[in-house]
């Protein structure tokens, strides 16, 4: 259940890249409020920007103008250490290509976040996560034996281990088939409903956008919310 509090803030930003024929811009004056616990998809064309806002929310990339706060923190105040860290308790990433750390057991991928940031791993709370993505039998299997609908799961809980404000999720369910895709959003939408996460999705999915809060299209270079 979403509430009042907000969790991100995004007030005329954009992004551009250099090029040899001077700055190509990808965003324009992208203004958002976002509170915690909110449901919501991001659709748009290939080549709209999508990805890229994602990785400026997500402190992977930085913004050419604009400002971003999260979680009341106004990200550009922060080192690039601190902003690092603040990163890795704050923000929780899903990938379509997964990313899991091959020669890590399904457990250790799911704690790999704890680990890097030099917190205890509370094997409980890895567990009953292990329990609620429904991998119990596969727990000790490594990324290698495990079908695309258990990698997905595998990376919904490293996501939600560090129980983020955020969680951002780029077409988490691109890569699998409609059946599968559709129990790993089940899932997902359980999870962040359980930790009253805030999830921000990118998708193509018209069925998915369909189940969220709000829904934003990026189209000429700025995001336009669904009325």
């Amino acid at each position: 259940m979403s509430s009042s509090e907000i969790i991100l803030e995004l007030s005329g930003v954009g992004k551009s890249f250099n090029t040899p024929d001077g700055p190509l811009p990808i965003l324009k004056n992208v203004t958002v409020t976002i509170t915690r616990g909110e449901k919501v998809a991001i659709i748009g064309p290939s080549g709209s920007g999508k990805s890229t806002l994602l990785s400026l929310i997500g402190l992977l990339d930085t913004p050419t103008e604009g400002t971003l706060v999260i979680s009341g923190v106004t990200v550009a105040d922060l080192s690039e250490a601190k902003q690092a860290d603040f990163r890795n308790q704050k923000i929780g990433f899903i990938f379509q290509s997964f990313e899991l750390i091959s020669p890590f057991t399904v457990a250790e991928n799911i704690s790999a976040p704890l680990d890097i940031s030099g917190k205890p791993v509370n094997e409980t709370l890895v567990q009953d996560l292990i329990l609620s993505l429904g991998l119990q039998d596969r727990t000790n299997a490594r990324p290698q034996t495990l079908s695309g609908g258990e990698k997905q799961r595998v990376a919904i809980g490293r996501a939600l281990i560090n129980q983020p404000d955020i969680l951002l999720a780029d077409e988490p369910t691109g890569s699998l088939d409609r059946a599968t895709g559709e129990k790993v959003l089940d899932l997902l939408l359980g999870a962040v409903a359980t930790h009253n996460t805030t999830l921000i999705i990118i998708t193509h999915d018209e069925s998915i956008a369909a189940r969220m809060d709000r829904v934003f299209t990026l189209q000429d270079k700025t995001i336009h919310e669904r009325p």
